[in-house]
This record gives structure tokens, sequence and C-alpha cells, in this order.
């Protein structure tokens, strides 16, 4: 961690408004947690192949993922170290969405009620359109919500035996657009045709390389 970067944070001047330079180390701290993350989920999804449940590890490391994911932020002193310690205890809104999140005080039954179905669901595909929409339905974190739904959704795809998936930024008004369907007009059959292009388009290209 650079010690600029800590010590403008300890002295106050940190501001992502009028400083260029605080914006550039904030994507990078992003950077390094998605990075950090992803291996993570990387031990999961092997640990996935080899034959354990998916839904079970799943229950138990994605706190993991989500640790990692902000450390790099906390360590700076931009995040508190609060954000750590589990889900949501305030209220959530969505600037790209007109879906308003449950009331934080649902978090302790509802996150668990998720993965008891995700382990109760017998298709892969099931689990991985239902699971990614239901993390960004409830919205259990105060941020980094959309990154742990993707997570989730390739730790499913991986149990099916499906190629790791990526939502590509050209695709992302679509990919919100159907994300708003299902969570407001409860229709998830875009989304569900959304994740299927997306996962032959992958299996397709990695065909081909």
């Amino acid at each position: 961690m650079s010690p600029a970067l800590l010590e403008r944070v300890r002295s106050g001047q940190w501001d992502l408004e009028r400083h260029d330079e605080d914006r550039r180390n904030r994507d990078a701290l992003a950077a390094r947690g998605y990075w950090q993350a992803f291996q993570e989920v990387k031990k999961s999804i092997e640990k996935i192949i080899s034959g354990q449940d998916a839904a079970a590890l799943v229950r138990l490391t994605h706190r993991d993922w989500y640790r990692e994911m902000f450390q790099p932020g906390v360590t700076a002193g931009i995040i508190s170290r609060e954000v750590l310690a589990g889900y949501r205890n305030n209220p959530v809104y969505i600037r790209t969405s007109r879906h308003v999140p449950p009331r934080w005080e649902v978090m302790r039954d509802a996150m668990p009620a998720l993965f008891d179905f995700l382990g109760n669901e017998p298709e892969a595909s099931v689990r991985v359109v239902l699971g990614h929409w239901l993390i960004g339905y409830i919205h259990p974190y105060p941020d980094g919500n959309g990154r742990m739904a993707r997570f989730l959704m390739n730790t499913m795809l991986a149990s099916g035996g499906y190629n790791w998936t990526i939502i590509r930024v050209e695709d992302r008004k679509e990919y919100l657009d159907a994300l708003d369907k299902a969570s407001i007009a409860l229709d998830i059959k875009p989304f569900a045709n959304f994740l299927a292009e997306r996962v032959q388009w992958s299996m397709e290209h990695i065909a081909k390389e």
C-alpha cells in the first residue's frame, strides 16, 4: 500500500470529487480487491469441480469472498472495518434501478433461505439464474452486490460443468434491464435468456481458442 495514499487518507485530504489521483487510487484498490476475491472464488470452484456440494460450500465461503473484495480499502482506511463484519444493517438503494431491496432486518432470514433454496434445487441452470437474481434482489451488502452475484453465478455454473462466464461492459444495459424486469415485474424470463446467451457465447469463444 502506497505510504502517500495512506497519509492522504489519514490527514483527511482524500477527495474523490476533486482529485483524479484519488479516483485512480480508489479504482486500483477496487481492482486489487476483486483480484483477491477472485482467488477465493477459484478455490471454491476447484472444490466444486472435485465433487463438493456447491450450495453448501458457497454458504461457508461467500463471506471470505466479500472480505477479500474490500480488504484493500479497509487497510487503506477508506472503508470502515465494520463493512467486513457481515450483512448490511441499514437501508440501501440502487442508483440504476427502481427496485427497492428488502429492509435490512430480514437479512438474517433471507440469506439462509437463499442458500437453502440453492441446496434443494437439483438443476444447475436454475441455481445460476435464480441465485444471481436473488442476491441482487436481497442486496445483502452495502456495496459489491453485483460482483458477489456474478461470483455466485459462476460457482453455480461450475457445479453444472459450464465455463466461467462474464458480463461484458457493452451488455450492461441489457443486463440491468433484465434484472429490473425480474425484480420489479417478477418476470425472470428475459434475465434467464440473457444469461443463457452469455454462457453460450463463453462456450463458443473458448472453443475457438
